[in-house]
């Protein structure tokens, strides 16, 4: 994140420069001399940089939602018109059923990226029912840091 950015940052976003803790460590790790014997220590946890788990959940609640629904009638439209068709119930032109299904598959890979866009990604905040301000903010937020990179 370049330091003239005016983007807000994301609530779980690190606040310094990860690539400086990355190369300090293993010049630490010259300055101690092998002849040395001392007693390992194990290594301080470090605070999570990832998405919290609060956060997460809710991502995979409703990417659950919004891309299981569609998928799932997909599936139902493929073996109901099967079973509508070989009872020879209606009569209706395959294509409609490819046309159907494939729609429906498409919804749910677009209800993946809606699941996780309409997400609020504030920690505290559960956002709302179908996540249409989360989705604007967050698109916002991706499209900025879309934005940095191509500078960079």
């Amino acid at each position: 994140m370049a330091p003239e950015s005016d983007r807000q940052p994301l609530p779980f976003e690190p606040k310094g420069n990860r690539k400086k803790t990355e190369k300090s460590a293993p010049a630490a790790a010259k300055k101690s001399s092998p002849a040395k014997k001392s007693v390992v220590k194990a290594p301080k946890p470090r605070p999570a940089s990832g998405v919290p788990e609060a956060v997460s959940r809710r991502m995979l609640r409703r990417m659950a939602l919004f891309s299981g629904l569609p998928t799932g009638l997909g599936v139902l439209i493929f073996f109901g018109s099967y079973f509508l068709l070989t009872r020879d119930l209606i009569e209706f032109p395959k294509i409609l059923v490819l046309f159907s299904t494939l729609g429906c598959f498409g919804l749910g890979v677009l209800g993946l990226t809606y699941g996780v866009l309409s997400a609020s990604w504030d920690e505290a905040q559960s956002g709302s029912l179908l996540g249409i301000d989360e989705f604007g903010l967050n698109f916002s937020r991706m499209r900025d840091a879309w934005g940095d990179a191509k500078k960079s």
